[in-house]
């Protein structure tokens, strides 16, 4: 491994030209060309006025005499002054402009971030974590805004110092000689840096995502943490992050330092020349003393900008680090590829998988030759062993992943020519483990539905068990359901979830079914919910409960990626394969428990 050795780069990272990352941002400074302009004339107004300042001192000492002394001292005085404060006022104007474009490109730059990740497919946050996309969409994007404040500056100072290296070569060629030739030497070091610069941001930008990651991990999973008392342990993962993110940035600043003493060395270097020969000049007659005053006035201004090119160079390589990093996100491909976009008015229902293949990972197949036909306003239910196959079909219906081969038809048409946003909006789906928003109960039901009003959900909530289930929440449908709905219980979730695929009354309901254990009076409740959805739309059910199963017209028996056995539940019971299997070692235990339950709900 190198001294700065790439720290785990994503998949989806790529590398940018220099001139390819200036095109880039050059369009997103392009709706901003006005203000730039006038940013162009106030930089060329305050460069200007900086390079005249010593002009006007060092002449006013050619000048300066006994009999003229006063009146001259007092003009130049105020020109000074008048000179100043305009460019103060000048000054001002640039930083606020400065400051609006920084912010609108901040906001524009992280708005593109964003919408990229929320539109790409599954896949891509399976294998990235969303702790890095997070630090990229903030972290990274407030550091690019700081990339465009300083080339302004930087700018600023290169227009000032060709400004006065100009006035310099016009007084007096000789000396500018002198503060000329510490320029190759300037420019080379600057080049050698530029390189490693930019690997050394790059690499501290990922230990610092690979922190955030650590900490959106931790606080996530701070209740796992506690059951089972690591609190010590997720420190331990923390505290490593950390302590490597501040060993790279330790070395960056290391590599720093090595650079900046050495170019302060040849500034000074440059001085001691400029006053010996400069002295010797004026004692010889060649230069006068106001010329000698300008170029030691002058030196600073000069070469401030050349060598702050050098010093510059690691915040401007942080920004286009940043920009490349972003721009990376952004330029992501989604592995899910439409050949077409197609609107969706309306979906009958008619589902058709052929001969499909399907891998997570290459030559790692989840579903092998798949085919299946499942008519408009059928319920089929997947059951199988985990790892069968049951929750990759539902993804592949959803087209939340990409099929390696074969088709999937949707009332006939290749699923891969629909506009994916109007074709999941005739989706329907409950995960596994159903996810709320921070909220109230109302505000989670009509996600999908905004203009959805109280007096709705209610009359809704009120088919499910006569509405008891709002009973037992403090408020209602007001009631709020705290983050990711942990201040709900599973069963309030999965009836909140449920509520909310009801209120869009979608064509094609996909359930994945929670295996964990409820009260068989909320197991009564989520049924009366599913028989809402199951009566109109097509509906996939991914199930682990013997009710849900039960209601299904078709029951599909998984295995390997493929099917093994369908039909109803008395048809394979009879048939006495696997399914039977499953029933006698899972779903008759549960249909058991839950007669034993109502029996005492009874007494």
């Amino acid at each position: 491994m190198g001294f700065f050795s790439d720290l785990d780069a994503e998949k989806y990272d790529r590398t940018y030209s220099d001139r390819d990352l200036i095109k880039r941002i050059q369009k997103y400074l392009k709706p901003h060309s006005r203000f730039l302009l006038i940013i162009a004339g106030l930089v060329l107004f305050i460069s200007a006025s900086g390079a005249v300042q010593p002009v006007l001192v060092s002449r006013g000492l050619d000048r300066f005499t006994a009999a003229t002394d006063a009146d001259w001292l007092y003009a130049l005085s105020g020109i000074i002054l008048t000179l100043g404060i305009t460019r103060w006022i000048a000054n001002w104007g640039l930083q606020r402009l400065s400051i609006r474009i920084v912010s609108d490109l901040v906001l524009q730059l992280a708005t593109d971030g964003f919408r990229a990740a929320t539109e790409n497919d599954l896949s891509f946050f399976d294998e990235l974590s969303s702790g890095k996309i997070v630090s990229r969409i903030t972290t990274d994007t407030r550091d690019f805004g700081q990339l465009i404040i300083l080339t302004i500056d930087l700018i600023s100072q290169i227009v000032e110092a060709i400004i006065v290296g100009y006035i310099l070569i016009r007084t007096e060629w000789h000396l500018s000689l002198l503060v000329l030739m510490i320029l190759p030497v300037v420019f080379i070091l600057s080049i050698a840096y530029r390189g490693l610069a930019r690997r050394v941001t790059r690499t501290g930008m990922r230990a610092m995502a690979e922190v955030n990651a650590t900490i959106k991990e931790t606080i996530s999973g701070i209740s796992v943490a506690k059951n089972f008392r690591q609190e010590n342990s997720i420190y331990q993962a923390f505290s490593g992050a950390n302590r490597q993110s501040y060993q790279l940035n330790f070395k960056r600043g290391f590599v720093m330092a090595l650079v900046f003493p050495g170019l302060n060395v040849i500034g000074g270097l440059a001085s001691a020349l400029l006053v010996y020969f400069g002295g010797r000049s004026v004692v010889d007659g060649i230069v006068t003393v106001g010329n000698w005053y300008l170029f030691m006035l002058s030196l600073d201004v000069f070469l401030y900008p050349v060598l702050s090119i050098s010093s510059f160079i690691t915040q401007v390589q942080t920004g286009l680090a940043a920009a490349e990093r972003v721009f990376a996100l952004i330029d992501a491909d989604p592995s899910v590829r439409q050949i077409a976009a197609n609107k969706v008015a309306t979906i009958h229902g008619d589902i058709q998988f052929r001969t499909v293949n399907f891998a997570y990972k290459q030559n790692e197949e989840v579903i092998c030759d798949f085919n299946l036909h499942i008519q408009p306003g059928e319920t089929i239910a997947l059951v199988g062993h985990t790892g069968a196959g049951k929750s990759s079909i539902a993804k592949l219906i959803a087209r939340f992943y990409e099929f390696q081969s074969g088709e999937i038809l949707i009332d006939g048409k290749d699923i891969r020519t629909f506009d994916l946003t109007s074709y999941r909006r005739k989706l329907g789906i409950v995960s596994q483990a159903p996810f709320l928003f921070s909220g109230t109960v109302a505000e989670n039901i009509r996600y999908a539905c905004p203009e959805t009003n109280d007096e709705e959900i209610l009359k809704m909530a009120n088919q499910i068990g006569n509405g008891e289930w709002l009973e037992t929440m403090p408020d209602g449908i007001h009631t709020q359901v705290g983050e990711r709905g942990n201040l709900l219980s599973m069963g309030q979730r999965q009836l909140v979830s449920l509520m909310r695929v009801l209120m869009q009354k979608p064509s094609i309901f996909i359930l994945d079914e929670a295996t964990a254990s409820i009260d068989p009076f909320t197991e009564w409740q989520i049924q009366q919910a599913l028989n809402l959805i199951l009566e109109c739309s097509t509906s996939i059910l991914i199930a682990h409960r013997l009710s849900t199963v039960k209601s299904a017209n078709r029951i599909i028996v998984m295995q390997d990626g493929g099917i093994i056995e369908e039909g109803n539940h008395a048809q394979l019971l009879e048939k006495g394969g696997h399914y039977a299997d499953l029933y006698n070692t899972y779903f008759r235990h549960q249909s058991i428990s839950y007669v034993e339950n109502v029996h005492k709900l009874l007494e």
